[in-house]
């Protein structure tokens, strides 16, 4: 297989799991549910649902605190999303590769 070849399905492979990241959704909550962020493969928000019962003028900060959690438990759902997508990706690019040493 020639270097250029090679260079060239990769760079298909990486298109196609950036595809599928943007297409791939996780979803993550805080307060018990009482907000929930939907986001795609590529850190980007779909959706943000806040429960009616946890909008109160007296605790806007407990609010901000949980948008502030599930966003970010979003996004490391979202970075395990890829890190899993793109191990799959190299598995099957270095699948007939032998390196000596490993099994």
């Amino acid at each position: 297989m020639n270097i250029q070849k090679m260079m060239q399905q990769a760079q298909q492979m990486q298109e196609n799991l950036q595809k599928q990241l943007r297409e791939a959704t996780v979803e993550a909550t805080a307060g018990g549910g009482m907000v929930t962020v939907v986001m795609n493969g590529v850190k980007e928000i779909r959706s943000l649902r806040i429960d009616p019962e946890v909008v109160s003028p007296d605790d806007v900060e407990m609010l901000q605190d949980l948008i502030v959690a599930a966003v970010s438990d979003a996004q490391r759902r979202a970075d395990e999303l890829a890190s899993q997508r793109m191990g799959g990706m190299m598995g099957g690019m270095m699948g007939g590769l032998k390196l000596p040493g490993l099994s």
